[in-house]
């Protein structure tokens, strides 16, 4: 009978084991993303900041993950989502290069409009006929839907692009008449327009470019990642949360 008077013991003694166990930190992903000011950029310290990033970390924290951002141009991220180096990101699904290296979600985040705008003493444009022969206000280095792009580079359009390095910049030129209309995203627009106190500027519709997390295929359990993240929002839209961002 002896030995059956340390199975007591032995259970007291393994009890630490189990809780540290419980107590280990959830684990880190890498959260790509590139800057697009006020939904998700950097600040001048390099830090993350947007309400997407918040939104971001919160949905990770839900599914039991915790999040490390990395700001990288979008060429960049790209490679990072093929090589594994960046474990998910929040961006646009679809995109043909990632198709086959990544995983996207069911679930939209949000709904970001890319708009057409022009000056209010010109009329409404009819797209695309009206940008044929005309000047396309972009922004450089922003690479937009296949759809749009192939629009832009249509050679029976001839539409003539002008490349701004800054949402206010490309305000700017549209205001001066450096074109005839700025293809821009209305979040970032809106927060210019806003921080010079200007009115908002008339626009057309061109695209809602629909907002869900990615995640690479060279994590082991990709499946399963956006599987979590996926019912974490649910979860939370079903709680009653307002998942909108600011200025959608």
């Amino acid at each position: 009978m002896k030995p059956l008077h340390w199975i007591p013991l032995a259970t007291v003694l393994a009890s630490p084991c189990l809780c540290a166990s419980a107590a280990e930190p959830p684990r880190t992903l890498t959260v790509g993303y590139y800057d697009f000011p006020p939904a998700i950029y950097s600040d001048t310290q390099g830090r993350p900041q947007g309400p997407l990033v918040d939104l971001t970390r919160e949905l990770l924290e839900t599914a039991g993950y915790q999040a490390r951002f990395r700001g990288l141009p979008s060429a960049r991220l790209y490679a990072a989502l093929k090589n594994g180096t960046v474990d998910l990101w929040p961006g646009a699904p679809g995109k043909p290069e990632l198709i086959a290296d990544t995983i996207e979600g069911r679930e939209t985040l949000a709904q970001i409009s890319l708009n057409l705008y022009h000056r209010p003493d010109t009329p409404p444009p009819q797209v695309p006929s009206s940008l044929a022969r005309r000047g396309v206000i972009v922004i450089g280095g922003y690479n937009y839907w296949p759809a749009v792009n192939q629009m832009l580079h249509d050679p029976q359009l001839g539409i003539r692009l002008h490349r701004a390095s800054s949402h206010a910049s490309a305000i700017e030129m549209l205001q001066h008449r450096r074109g005839d209309y700025l293809l821009d995203y209305q979040i970032p627009v809106n927060q210019v327009l806003q921080r010079l106190g200007q009115r908002t500027l008339p626009y057309v519709n061109v695209y809602k470019v629909p907002i869900r997390f990615i995640v690479s295929r060279r994590l082991d359990d990709s499946q399963r990642v956006i599987d979590a993240l996926d019912r974490a929002y649910v979860q939370r839209l079903e709680a009653g949360e307002d998942m909108s961002l600011p200025g959608e």
